[in-house]
């Protein structure tokens, strides 16, 4: 049991505070509002998500041990799942189960506004991470559950493995 001394649990979205997220190319760009540490929750995470028209937060990926459930707070959009793409709108609640490509998920905005969701997931200390349309995979363990704070994390490519004795015997 974790007696780690709460300051409050409640936070309203509105006061939520954002980093800045994307990728070089801006393909990938977001606004991320960390809110389940920040109310002092220890097995849930949750994080508001504001995503501009035409725009994606993540790549198209799978967990293997964390599971996300996002609620669509305002704007439309589209969710890939594994094979099939759904649209999405505010009020919409969506599943993303753990497991490999055939449950791979990624939401783009395919509105004219701006789209905000909130991100729930179980917080497990380890996971790994399928990234399908790249064929990269990321391995991690933090003590808090973000691989941003992880101090064992690996990013690589399918098909460039080792051996298990490899540079042992050395």
């Amino acid at each position: 049991m974790n007696n780690k001394k709460i300051s409050k649990p409640i936070l309203n979205i509105e006061d939520t505070e954002f980093m800045d997220f994307g990728s070089p190319n801006e393909k990938f760009q977001a606004k991320l509002g960390r809110m389940g540490p920040v109310v002092g929750a220890e097995k849930l995470g949750a994080m508001l998500t504001v995503v501009e028209p035409g725009k994606c937060a993540f790549p198209f990926h799978a967990h293997h041990a964390i599971e996300e459930l996002f609620y669509v707070i305002e704007g439309r959009g589209e969710y890939r799942f594994g094979v099939e793409t759904y649209p999405i709108k505010a009020g919409d609640l969506i599943a993303a189960p753990t497991g490999g490509s055939d449950r791979a998920h990624q939401i783009k905005n395919s509105g004219d506004k701006i789209l905000r969701y909130l991100a729930v997931s179980t917080m497990d200390k380890m996971d790994v991470v399928e990234y399908p349309d790249s064929e990269k995979f990321m391995v991690f363990s933090s003590e808090d559950g973000n691989p941003n704070n992880a101090h064992l994390r690996f990013i690589g490519r399918m098909g460039s493995t080792v051996g298990y004795f490899d540079g042992e015997d050395d």
